[in-house]
Order: C-alpha cells, then structure tokens, then sequence
C-alpha cells in the first residue's frame, strides 16, 4: 500500500531503532534527588514520603486513548525508576461530562497497561471531589486575604472586559469589592440562591498581564448538577486550573507533568500554591510543573469530539473497535501492555511537537509479540486443492514447532488428508514471471508436508478456478531423508479440509488513510479507510479450535492475530488481525 502523500509528517524520532530516545524528564529528578530537593518529608499521619510523587490525573469524561497510554508510562514508569510513587487521581470537577463507566474504564486501562497506584504506604487511588471542602475552605481565604473576589457581570461583558493578545484587559466594576462582601456572596453562591452564571469568583492576579491565564481567571463557578460522587451536594465546583495544583500539594506530589498546552497555565499554578503556602496551607518545596510534547501519532484521531463522532454516527463498533485509538481499542485489536511500555520508551519525551508514525507503533507490537506468539497455520483466502494419489481415508500426521526460536515449547500436530485448502493466491493457471508456486506442470513443497506436482484445476461455468489437482511423492514428507531428494523453489501452507477449523477473522486495518485525517481544518471523514475492515470467513489447523479470548498468535505469512476478547465463544473463537507482518505502508 503507497504512503500517503502526507509523508512528511515522518520524523527521526520515528526510527525503529530499538534503544530507548531521550526523556528530558529523568534529567529533571535527576537532579532534583542529587540536590535532596524533596528529600525529609513526611505526610500527616509521620509516614515518610518518596522523594519522588508522580500522578495520573485523567478527567472521568471519556474513553483514554494511546496519547493517555503516554502519560501513564510516563508517570507511573518515571515512579517506578526512582523508587517513587505515582497517584491515580481523577480530576472530576466539572459535574454536567464525567460519569461512574469512565472512572471504572480508566482504572481498568491503567492496571491492564501494567501499573498500579498501591504501595506499602497504602492505596493512592484520589478524586478531586475528595478535596471540594478543603479547596472551598481555601477559596475563602483567598477571599479574606484580597486575592479572589466573586465577580457579578455577565459571561459576555467578562469576555468584552478580558481583552486580548494585543490589547489589556480592563478590571471588573466589581474587583474592588470589599473582601467581606465577596465572601457573603460566594457562601450564598454555595448555599444555592442563584442561578448558573450568575456570579463567578476570580483570583485577583493583573488584567494587565500579556499571559492571558492571569487576567483575574475563574476559579468557582456555579453549577447546579448532580456529581457522580458527592451527589447534589454541592452547586459551586472549583475551575481545573485552580483545583489541579491544590490537588498535586495535597497529594504531595513533587513533579507534576503536563502536556505543552499547560504551559502558559503554569503562572497560575504557581501563584495558586504561592498563595497558600502563604496562608499555612501548604509547606515548601512545592510541587513544580512541567511541561512535556503530547503525542501526536500519524493515522489517528484523539480528539474526545471526534472519536464521540464515529461512535455515535456508527461509523466504528463502538469506542472498543479494534481500529480506534482508545486504550479498549487496541487493547481488543491484539495490542499488548509490553508493546505500548516499548513504544513510549522508544519515541522518547521532547519539549518539541512532533509526529511519530503509526509504523513505529506498530514496530513495537511485531516486536513483542515476535517473541512470544505461538505459530499456527491459517488459510484466509480458501481453494481447494484435492491429491488425487494420495489415499482416499488417510490421514496422516505432520509436525511443526509451537514456536521457530523456541524449541522448548514442543510441536504441533495436524492432518494431511487428500483434499486441503490452499490460498487462492497460490495458484495461478497461466504464471507470471518470477511466480514459483502452484501451476501445471510445477512442484512445490506443502510446507510440513510433501512436494506435490499440479496437474490442473476444475472451473465453474464462469471460468473461476474452483479446485486445483495435483499428486503427491510419497517419499518427499519433510523430516524424512527423501525430502533432501527434492529441491523446490515454491513452498505454500495448507490445512486439511476434513478437520480445519471454520472460524470468523476480521482484517483490519489504519481507520485513516491519510496521514494526518484531521490537519489543517480537514474533515477527517473524507480521510477514512474504505478498506480498513473487512470480515471473511478462513480455515485453521483444528488445534486452534482451544484458543481462548486474548490468545495470540502467529498465523504463518499472514500475520499476528488475536482471538477477540468479546466475541470468541469457547471452541468457536473469532479473530482478529493485529497487524502484518511487515510494514505494507511505507512502501
């Protein structure tokens, strides 16, 4: 298949090359730990803390998908490293998006990817909805302390009044507001007596400031919507940019990384905790964001939007499609945990944005489960092919190993009877140029088996080739000293037709063909693949009969495939294809 003229999304950092690339981020603790920076401290209950506190910190509003995957290798592999820990911790602040199935789903993806937030110090699984007394608490100090006030205009005069990149903003009639009636309104904002919109509380930064994230921003809002945790509790929630430092300090987190769309918001982190701290809340060292490259990955789509999209307009099965970029759908495609931690190690942490093929994905997936796979022989594409010499009720077994590199692991056995199926590619009645498998006259070597000679086909009354016939030399079985009598240039696989399992196999492929589907404003629907699923029916060595869900395997010159984790009945297992076996994209 020819690369999209999108080509030059490609980058080095995209190399197959097996060692680790660079993380600026371990140059960070690094030198962090070698100036005891975070070293000595201890949580309220006197336990001592890791000198590094890492966090996870998706918000419950959707599916993860592979750039989540990063962050999660990221945070919890960084930990790992230096003897740290890592907090799992949802930011579920915003009532009217989040729900119990995404919490449930995103735990579920971070403990299948390898990682866990319990250590012998306890179980670090937080919610920000945990912390809503304490950040209310805080808020009025900020209050009382001439940092925040609650602000009356409408959403439109704020907006008006917030200015822009060239212009300053102008302050709110009521910035000046005197700090005791603030805080009678914000209590009354709490307790329920207006509506939404109505009244917002702001920090009380410069509106004057070229970053616009401290242009006064909003920290409380109100919001009458039921929580999925704290129910009707509450009608005020505290903005993300407000709630994630205070989180991070009271998880004692000391590095808290962010993508780089953060990185304008890290004034206001800073002057959040610095305001606390001030006012006893919080102890120093604080904790200190950084910012990282998200990971943008050619082929894809991680929009929240767009991927809700091709959900519900039925354009994908559903947000586990084995074509989708969520955590469920590669994890349903074949995908392995090892495979994801090998690609995040290889494509590295940049502060720079960059693309990096879905060829290097894909690299790490053959490469782990190049090792592990146990081979099994499989005909996608079907033709009969009948021995007329070979007996007519003999069944005689063949041997192959379970795995090539791996002797160890033993062999497998399956039938070779008079007729079989064969690929349809592999015969051809008139051959061209350089072609070596069945035709006339043409011997070929039944992999496992015995070398037979074509001797013709029968064909429907259309002209379709519907059986090829051929005999066989007794004394060419392979393993045998009669097989290093014959010497073929062809070899093609088989299965016999009186015993093979008929199953169901889905070959999928990239959802997208162009490289980058949704660049530049473009409707990423005219980028889709009109190709990339397709449903057949194929025939499998009867051994594979016993494939349970998840098991994954080798299918011989075809590819890696998995037995589907949803719809595979014990003895009646559907596949699907993980990937090829080599990258047909680039070439």
């Amino acid at each position: 298949m020819n690369d999209p003229k999108n080509s030059a999304a490609n980058s080095s950092a995209n190399s197959s090359a097996n060692a680790p690339a660079s993380n600026f981020l371990r140059g960070i603790i690094e030198a962090d730990l070698a100036a005891n920076k975070y070293a000595n401290r201890t949580d309220p209950n006197g336990h001592t803390l890791p000198s590094v506190v890492t966090r996870f910190p998706p918000e419950p509003n959707g599916y993860l998908h592979i750039g989540h995957a990063k962050s999660i290798c990221l945070n919890f592999g960084l930990a790992r490293d230096f003897d740290g820990r890592c907090t799992m911790r949802f930011d579920d602040t915003n009532p009217t998006k989040e729900e119990q199935e995404y919490v449930d789903t995103i735990l579920d993806s971070v403990k299948w990817l390898g990682f866990n937030w319990k250590d012998d110090s306890g179980d670090h699984l937080y919610f920000a909805s945990d912390y809503f007394d304490q950040m209310y608490f805080m808020a009025e100090y900020l209050i009382t302390a001439g940092h925040a006030y609650v602000d009356s205009q409408s959403a439109e005069d704020m907006a008006r009044n917030r200015g822009n990149f060239g212009e300053p903003g102008k302050n709110s009639p009521y910035r000046d507001r005197p700090a005791q009636e603030s805080l009678d309104l914000f209590r009354r904002m709490k307790a329920g007596e207006f509506k939404d919109g109505e009244h917002i509380l702001r920090a009380r930064i410069d509106m004057a400031s070229p970053n616009m994230n401290l242009r006064d921003p909003a920290i409380y809002r109100i919001r009458h919507a039921h929580h999925h945790r704290t129910g009707d509790k509450w009608c005020v929630y505290p903005m993300y940019d407000y709630a994630h430092p205070i989180e991070d300090a009271i998880e004692n987190i000391t590095h808290s990384f962010c993508t780089l769309e953060f990185q304008d918001h890290r004034p206001f982190y800073d002057w959040v905790l610095e305001r606390l701290a001030e006012g006893g809340f919080f102890k120093k060292p604080l904790p200190e964001q950084t910012e990282f490259a998200r990971l943008n990955l050619t082929y894809a789509i991680t929009s929240k939007r767009k991927l809700l999209q091709l959900v519900e307009e039925k354009i994908v099965d559903g947000w586990d499609d084995p074509r989708m970029p969520t955590i469920v759908g590669i994890r349903r495609r074949g995908f392995t945990p090892e495979s994801i931690q090998l690609f995040c190690e290889r494509i590295g942490v940049t502060k720079s944005d960059s693309w990096i093929d879905m060829g290097t994905l894909e690299g790490a997936l053959r490469d782990d489960l190049d090792a592990k796979a146990p081979r099994a022989v499989a005909v996608l594409r079907p033709l009969k092919l009948i021995i007329d010499n070979f007996p007519e009720n003999l069944q005689e077994d063949c041997t192959a190993p379970v795995h090539p590199h791996h002797p160890e692991r033993g062999h497998r056995t399956f039938p070779i009877s008079k007729e079989l199926w064969i690929e349809q590619e592999d015969f051809m009645e008139v051959p061209t140029k350089g072609y070596f498998r069945l035709f006339p006259g043409n011997k070929v070597r039944l992999r496992y088996g015995y070398v037979v000679e074509c001797t013709g086909c029968d064909k429907d009354d259309n002209g379709n080739v519907i059986a090829v016939h051929c005999n066989y030399f007794a004394d060419s079985k392979s393993g045998t000293e009669g097989s290093n009598n014959y010497k073929v240039k062809g070899n093609i696989h088989w299965v016999s037709a009186h015993n093979a399992l008929q199953a169901e196999v889905r070959l999928y492929d990239r959802l997208f063909s162009d490289a980058m589907p949704d660049a530049g404003g473009k409707d990423f629907k005219t980028a889709l693949n009109p190709n990339s699923k397709e449903v057949i029916t194929a025939y499998f060595e009867h051994g594979m009969g016993k494939a349970l869900a998840d098991d994954k395997f080798q299918f011989e010159r075809h590819g890696y495939f998995v037995a589907d984790r949803v719809d595979s009945k014990p003895g009646k297992p559907v596949f699907n294809r993980v990937v090829t076996l080599k990258d047909s994209w680039g070439k």
